[in-house]
């Protein structure tokens, strides 16, 4: 297999090019700032030995072997653990030891030895040299080129110049897109899922440093002071206590959903660096947590608001699926959108807090019979309004309630941004695939070209061969094979005589010394 190093100054656009290696194809890939969840203790990575780590022995000597975390900062609280060059090192070694079992994939790195010291650069020169022999790897360095240079098999320098060509070895003036496309040659790697995924995530997101234990905390902190400020609550004020204990389950919910887009990031990053097998699966996973977090919260409400009430006018099971699909309505947007789209985090605050935003103007749960004719019609779309028709001597007030079903009408209304949501990822995915199928028969048209020929085999020589085969190259594969043997042997007789010209160099040393040796004997 092969080791290509890509070389050239700051803002060329390196890292560029492999982040377009990496959206053409898939690869494993480690960037170079790569982020994991800090809060993953090192020895809970399933599948994982991180003896072999080069400074595993200073945390078993110290005892920390089980408890170390990867460590760093996510939604903006730092956890301490790992510095940033053993994090390097343990995404390096996490990657040589799930690609061991397999072959023929593409490794794609991006400044391997970014924040790691001198000593250390032996340990992934070795890992490298292990890995090349299986694998095709394209990595980025600014550190230690010399070094990749001599190991390397190819070299590509990019320019900040003209960012439309490359240079390949000895090629000058590459078009860029067929670079591209002839670096994008490997097999997809193969996980082997199974319940270990299952129970990691657990391990990880139901630990102390997970997010929950500081959501239980603030929760009854918060409800705690409701029960005393609102206790002894009369008949006639249900509403306020409604409205107050609602107030008081969003903004306890609320820290949790917030850091959900940060969490999405990292998953997507770990998942590249092949930390666990499905990042699907992980986010179903962390939005069946979010959900199962969301109703605890709601049966703290529902139970707060009954201890504080003197009458039992909100008891009831309408009421506790009331209080909880409302809850609902207004915060799962920013559980969906965080999770599932690739939104930054300001556009998941703005667009996931519009249900909150416009129940207020459109519920009419503020101002019962107000509001433009044909416009106050929009109140129907909002759970609010059919959970204040359920509210006794308020109900009265609201306009358009329904006569029955009102809680059917309620979940119906609380399920609307999700359903919508589902539909417009179906569509999207259909439209994605359709787009996706077009990309791939126009590349694969480019990949049948002399261009693109003559380059794999630059690249990548003989195994290429293959490969244009499979694709149904246009080419004269035959000439080009006789032209790489004829290339080879010519390199190879080079090298020969490279080889022979520097033993009669050291033959000549040699006799020379002998004659300085005899001179010196007389």
């Amino acid at each position: 297999m092969t080791l290509t190093v890509c070389v050239g100054a700051s803002g060329s656009g390196k890292t560029t090019f492999l982040n377009d290696v990496h959206k053409s194809h898939k690869c494993t890939y480690i960037r170079q700032y790569h982020n994991l969840r800090p809060y993953i203790k090192v020895s809970a990575i399933p599948a994982f030995d991180p003896t072999q780590l080069p400074y595993w022995d200073i945390y078993i000597k110290e005892k920390k072997d089980k408890s170390i975390l990867v460590g760093g900062t996510i939604a903006g609280q730092f956890m301490a653990g790992l510095s940033g060059g053993q994090r390097k090192l343990l995404l390096f070694e996490l990657i040589f030891q799930r690609t061991s079992s397999q072959d023929n994939l593409l490794i794609v790195l991006d400044e391997p030895f970014a924040g790691v010291t001198d000593d250390f650069v032996p340990f992934i020169v070795d890992r490298l040299n292990e890995m090349r022999k299986k694998h095709n790897i394209l990595l980025v360095t600014n550190d230690h080129v010399e070094t990749l240079k001599t190991m390397a098999d190819n070299t590509v320098i990019v320019s900040a110049i003209d960012r439309t060509k490359v240079t390949i070895n000895e090629k000058k003036g590459v078009d860029r897109d067929t670079a591209l496309l002839a670096m994008s040659i490997g097999d997809d790697y193969t996980q082997n899922s199974n319940n270990q995924d299952f129970k990691f995530f657990l391990d990880v997101e139901l630990s102390k440093n997970g997010g929950l234990f500081g959501v239980a905390g603030f929760a009854v902190f918060s409800f705690g002071l409701f029960l005393m400020t609102f206790w002894n609550s009369n008949g006639g004020s249900e509403p306020l206590v409604l409205i107050a204990a609602g107030i008081v389950s969003f903004f306890t919910a609320n820290p949790y959903f917030l850091q959900l887009t940060d969490w999405r990031i990292y998953q997507n990053e770990e998942a590249e660096a092949l930390l666990h097998s499905s990042k699907m699966m992980n986010k179903m996973l962390k939005f069946g947590l979010t959900m199962t977090l969301l109703v605890i919260i709601c049966s703290c409400q529902y139970g707060v608001i009954n201890a504080c009430l003197t009458v039992d006018t909100l008891a009831g099971a309408n009421f506790y699926f009331g209080i909880l699909f409302d809850s609902l309505s207004l915060l799962i947007t920013i559980a969906l959108l965080g999770l599932f789209t690739n939104m930054s985090f300001e556009a998941v605050q703005i667009f996931g807090g519009m249900p909150f935003l416009l129940m207020i103007f459109f519920s009419t749960t503020f101002s019962p019979g107000a509001g433009i004719k044909g416009l106050k019609n929009l109140r129907y779309l909002f759970a609010r309004f059919y959970l204040w028709c359920m509210v006794p001597g308020y109900g009265e007030l609201m306009e358009g309630c329904p006569e029955n079903n009102t809680v059917l009408y309620l979940i119906l209304a609380s399920l609307t941004v999700p359903i919508l949501f589902v539909c417009y990822k179906g569509v999207k995915a259909m439209c994605s695939r359709a787009k996706g199928a077009k990309a791939k028969t126009s590349r694969r048209e480019s990949m049948k070209t002399q261009e693109f020929a003559e380059l794999q085999l630059e690249l990548f020589g003989q195994k290429a061969l293959r490969n244009l085969k499979h694709i149904g190259s246009v080419a004269d594969l035959e000439k080009l094979a006789g032209s790489l043997h004829s290339n080879s042997t010519k390199r190879l007789s080079i090298d020969m005589a490279s080889s022979s010209d520097r033993n009669s160099e050291m033959a000549a040393e040699i006799d020379d010394d002998e004659d300085k040796k005899s001179e010196y004997s007389v």
